[in-house]
């Protein structure tokens, strides 16, 4: 398992090759986004910065995201609902999402039947498989009539 400081050193290696450079503020965002569990949007990672330091602006934090997703220490997620959401890349293994279409609710899931089936139908039309990725929508328990 990588761990965070080995991540902020990933990202400074990242930033030092592109010729950008590495600040306080974008430090605040990568600690802040290596601590989250789950999915962040923008919005929600920017209301978390916010609180440790107000001087760090919204424009500052979707750049950021973006250097994450780049350097891959994030992977971003869309869930049909026109927000991007991010969530820090780990070694945990593949898994799938589904997402309540009424709170927004997103549950994280793995299932090997699932994975197997999936292997099964690509082998079966010829074709190799290099990513994929599931998402159910529905309604969660607690938005269900």
């Amino acid at each position: 398992m990588v761990r965070k400081r080995e991540k902020f050193r990933i990202f400074k290696r990242f930033l030092s090759e592109r010729g950008l450079k590495s600040t306080s503020q974008r430090d605040t965002i990568v600690d802040a986004f290596l601590s989250v569990s789950g999915h962040v949007s923008t919005d929600d990672l920017y209301r978390l910065v916010n609180k440790k330091n107000a001087d760090i602006g919204y424009a500052t934090v979707h750049r950021t995201l973006k250097l994450l997703k780049d350097c891959g220490l994030a992977w971003e997620r869309q869930f049909g609902d026109g927000y991007a959401r991010y969530e820090p890349a780990s070694e945990m293994a593949h898994h799938d999402h589904i997402i309540c279409t009424r709170c927004g609710h997103i549950v994280e899931f793995a299932n090997p039947r699932i994975e197997k089936l999936q292997d099964a139908v690509a082998k079966e039309r010829k074709y190799i498989i290099f990513s994929h990725k599931l998402e159910l929508y529905g309604l969660c328990p607690r938005c269900q009539p």
